[in-house]
């Protein structure tokens, strides 16, 4: 079992800058790494970012790219997402997952419980 809790959310301006952060704890070294989703009200959950734990390769969705940054320390089973020039379309809650590194949510088997992030315009 892994369990996660995320935190660093809020409600920022637009242009401004957050950073969440992932811890994990439990059986870690049952998954490769750890993603970051998103789900705003009436959509799916979309992909944002992903980060193996060995070798630091990681994943970033086209539509945050150049703006948001997943990093991990190994040491403190934590996973970060820099947020930076947020907009209001990033308004969601973000849930951290840990399991196989991919774009897709059945890929993860474990979850965290969201932490909402609004940006105003």
């Amino acid at each position: 079992q892994v369990h996660l809790v995320e935190s660093g959310g809020g409600l920022v301006q637009a242009g401004d800058s957050l950073r969440l952060s992932c811890a994990a704890s439990g059986r870690t070294f049952s998954s490769s790494g750890m993603g970051w989703f998103r789900q705003a009200p009436g959509k799916e959950r979309e992909f944002v970012a992903a980060i193996k734990w060995s070798g630091g390769w990681s994943l970033t969705a086209d539509s945050v790219k150049g703006r948001f940054t997943i990093s991990r320390d190994n040491a403190k089973n934590t996973v970060y997402l820099q947020m930076n020039s947020l907009k209001p379309e990033d308004t969601a809650v973000y849930y951290c997952a840990a399991g196989r590194v991919s774009s897709r949510t059945n890929e993860y088997n474990y979850w965290g419980q969201g932490t909402q992030v609004t940006v105003s315009s």
